[in-house]
């Protein structure tokens, strides 16, 4: 039985302040942001360059001082192109404990009773400036920082409400949920079993699915091949690894899912532009 509620399950910063802030640059072992969802919300800030972010079914272009909101669940991807940005992962339910007169306004997002808009950009002046204030805060730590940044996102989903920077009422289709489900399946498949040898049958099997049908399903769900995403998964592994362990280069491909070292180089390349050992050293 697979839990779609989440596949990152894990404590982000602290039970008191549970905010956990990223800064990712192109020497980031998750340089590329891979598909995946959490129950936790998620605010993005684009430092320079591009992201093109997916959003369940729907992909846009993020630029240079933009700022992305992502709901709890929500399956979420994104490819940088010469792009630094910048992530914070919160728990919204803090938002419920503290200062009863905001609780009901919290309460509504938190029940997604109403879904704030995903993409801000200049046109959003306001928006942009408080976001742009708590993820300041956040990244220089500087003494009081944690009030600043619980003050800021309370002004933050204050100008959400007073400006209607949401929707209301969405509703989706029996068949968008189905297909997000299944998509979240065969993730979870490949997150567990990257360094096997996986076999596009066995990706198909995953969600009950014809070869030749789920090869059509998984592209047009990411515009990505099955293999070709799940080879992604195991650079980006192998990057963690890189960086982390004092694997050799052989023993980080066999544990990534190569079993040849010669197409794990190959592959390294294609996807990260430099080979596994300039990488280390890099």
């Amino acid at each position: 039985m697979h839990d779609l509620a989440e596949n990152e399950n894990r404590m982000r910063g602290t039970y008191d302040f549970p905010f956990e802030f990223h800064h990712i640059e192109s020497n980031h072992p998750r340089y590329v942001m891979s598909y995946h969802w959490h129950v936790e919300y998620e605010m993005i800030r684009i430092i320079s360059g591009e992201l093109s972010v997916t959003l369940d079914e729907k992909s846009f272009t993020a630029k240079a001082g933009d700022v992305i909101f992502i709901h709890s669940g929500i399956l979420h991807s994104g490819i940088p192109k010469d792009c630094i940005y910048q992530c914070i992962v919160f728990d919204s339910n803090f938002f419920l404990k503290h200062i009863s007169a905001c609780s009901e306004y919290m309460q509504k997002v938190v029940h997604m009773d109403v879904i704030i808009y995903h993409h801000f950009t200049e046109k959003h002046l306001e928006i942009i400036q408080s976001a742009n204030a708590i993820f300041d805060a956040i990244w220089h730590r500087q003494d009081g920082f944690e009030l600043s940044v619980i003050g800021q996102f309370y002004h933050f989903f204050g100008l959400v409400f007073s400006k209607h920077y949401y929707l209301k009422n969405l509703s989706r289709t029996r068949r968008d949920y189905k297909r997000i489900g299944q998509l979240k399946q065969v993730l979870e498949f490949i997150d567990k079993n990257y360094g096997s040898q996986i076999t596009l049958q066995e990706l198909s099997d995953s969600v009950s699915m014809s070869p030749k049908y789920f090869c059509r399903f998984f592209h047009e769900m990411t515009h990505q091949t099955p293999m070709d995403y799940l080879n992604r998964q195991r650079i980006e592994h192998a990057c963690s690894q890189l960086l982390t362990t004092d694997a050799s280069i052989t023993d980080i491909a066999y544990q990534t899912g190569f079993n040849d070292q010669s197409y794990f180089i190959r592959t390294f390349k294609k996807y990260k532009g430099i080979t596994p050992g300039k990488y280390k050293r890099k």
